[in-house]
């Protein structure tokens, strides 16, 4: 089983060494971590650079100006049978890849996702929360998460199939892990493991919040053009 980590990076320089030493020190020798940097203007590359190892497959220059299409960009270069989304802010536990080996080992569909819990940190790294899953209420449903998305980008892990029914990424999605999370509840099968796995980073430059704000037009907006091309999707050949 080939594992690709699936990782987007801008102007990371603060916390990027932990999180891809973090990485690295559980992937095999087959596996692989690629990154597509959207115009960094730190030091960045340099550091991914720095490691020197063959595993990292680094895709620069990118000007997308925008994390669902960079991580889009991430996935078109995946060559593994499972995909693992990272943010670069983040903090790996030693046991992450251990359990997704474990899962997938066993999928019991074609199109098959998972969200792993973790704890949530502050900039320092010490714990705010005991658990993503408590704060966010998370749990499947179709419904559900339309309403507020429970679907962590840093926290799934996905059957390569999903890459035939969720690329490319419709244009006007919210966000790219509430696009495969509810597209994966159409077509096959989700699963959220209670198994905390990560330390996610919340910090000023934190693209999540856990609390729902209130921008109905937005909202609505958002959500009748993710049913319309979750809809249309879902069936694709």
């Amino acid at each position: 089983m080939r594992i690709s980590v699936c990782m987007a990076t801008h102007n990371g320089e603060r916390f990027i060494r932990h999180q891809l030493e973090s990485i690295l020190c559980q992937l095999s020798a087959d596996d692989e971590l690629i990154i597509s940097d959207d115009s960094s203007t730190d030091g960045t590359v340099g550091i991914i650079n720095g490691f020197g190892d063959s595993r990292i497959r680094l895709f620069r220059d990118n000007t997308f100006y925008s994390p669902i299409f960079n991580f889009e960009n991430a996935l078109k270069q995946a060559g593994g049978d499972v995909i693992v989304l990272a943010d670069q802010d983040d903090v790996w536990l030693d046991n992450k890849v251990a359990v997704i080996r474990k899962k997938f080992a066993a999928k019991p569909h074609r199109y098959y996702l998972i969200a792993l819990d973790g704890y949530v940190v502050d900039e320092n790294e010490a714990i705010i929360s005991d658990s993503i899953f408590a704060r966010l209420n998370a749990g499947k449903g179709f419904w559900k998460n339309i309403f507020n998305n429970r679907y962590l980008g840093c926290c799934l892990a996905f059957s390569r199939e999903m890459l035939e029914i969720a690329l490319p990424f419709p244009r006007r999605i919210p966000m790219h892990d509430m696009w495969l999370g509810q597209l994966c509840e159409l077509a096959g099968e989700t699963e959220f493991v209670e198994e905390k796995t990560i330390l996610y980073r919340k910090h000023g430059a934190s693209l999540t919040e856990f609390k729902i704000r209130f921008m109905p037009v937005t909202q609505i907006e958002r959500r009748m053009f993710l049913l319309y091309y979750l809809l249309s999707r879902k069936h694709k050949p």
